[in-house]
């Protein structure tokens, strides 16, 4: 069978890492009683679910552990019966711990110091995934998010800022939920304009959280004052990197090259409901970018 033939499946996991009690970080493994093997934890991804949505999910199911996702660190591929298997993996932390709880599929986890874990993981194409996942400095991720699709300008005959989402629009911003929350967001920006807002609302509701809306970040606004969207996103980068809270911001297709720029990420066409993540570092210093479009 040729690489390119029969079924394609795509997952994606996680390599999750804590401080240990010494110098050496642990990491955690999976033991899948079907296959008596320890692995990273990992998982298929689901209809009209994101990677990091995923990522996230399978990781707290089969761990008990809550993540946050920092910088993406690979993928591997390999054939399962009758096609390939493509998985996906992030550098994560905990957000907040659970309990495991025993199951068919995962019957047992362990916190191992680095040494060990790469001696007891069964696959050695996982090996890599660690080494990068530890080669990474601590990261927090900035999300810029093009609004999800808005009613046509055609079909709107009162102020464009108040065009609204349409249906498909609406579903997009429902999908990025899960989306934002593998990477921890806590606080929520946004142009003023009803259709960025509208996108980033069903995550507030689902965290209790404030929209806080900024008229500079308005299409009309940022085309009359490009410089104060440069200021504005400088400074929340900063609060972002000092504060150590992910933050995600909702804007406009002609604002989006200055947001990005301001913050060091070369400008990038984004589809609605599409979201870049600018992971910074230290010194607000961008170390990894990647860009997740709506499934829809």
């Amino acid at each position: 069978m040729s690489a390119n033939s029969g079924k394609r499946t795509t997952a994606a996991g996680c390599v999750l890492v804590r401080p240990g009690p010494g110098d050496e970080p642990e990491i955690v493994l999976v033991h899948r009683p079907r296959y008596d093997d320890w692995s990273l934890p990992k998982g298929k991804v689901r209809a009209d679910e994101s990677l990091p949505g995923c990522a996230a999910r399978e990781t707290s199911e089969e761990t008990g552990v809550a993540v946050r996702l920092g910088v993406p660190v690979g993928r591997i591929t390999y054939p399962i019966g009758g096609g390939t298997k493509t998985v996906y993996y992030w550098r994560a932390t905990a957000r907040r711990n659970g309990r495991h709880h025993p199951g068919a599929e995962v019957d047992a986890i362990e916190w191992l110091p680095v040494s060990e874990a790469l001696n007891r993981i069964t696959y050695l194409d996982e090996r890599p995934l660690v080494h990068r996942a530890l080669a990474q400095p601590d990261t927090t991720p900035l999300l810029v998010v093009r609004h999800a699709k808005a009613m046509l300008r055609t079909n709107w005959s009162k102020r464009d800022q108040a065009r609204p989402l349409d249906e498909r629009g609406r579903r997009q911003a429902a999908m990025l939920v899960p989306a934002l929350e593998a990477y921890g967001v806590e606080r929520l920006v946004s142009s003023t304009s009803t259709r960025c807002v509208k996108t980033l609302q069903p995550y507030a509701k689902t965290h209790r959280l404030e929209v806080e809306g900024w008229t500079t970040l308005s299409e009309e606004q940022a085309a009359q004052d490009p410089r104060a969207v440069s200021t504005l996103m400088e400074r929340f980068a900063k609060q972002t990197v000092q504060s150590g809270v992910p933050l995600a911001i909702c804007g406009h297709r002609p604002v989006l090259p200055t947001m990005l720029e301001a913050v060091g990420v070369p400008s990038r066409v984004l589809k609605p409901g599409a979201v870049l993540v600018a992971h910074l570092g230290a010194d607000a210093e961008v170390v990894a970018v990647e860009i997740h479009k709506p499934r829809i």
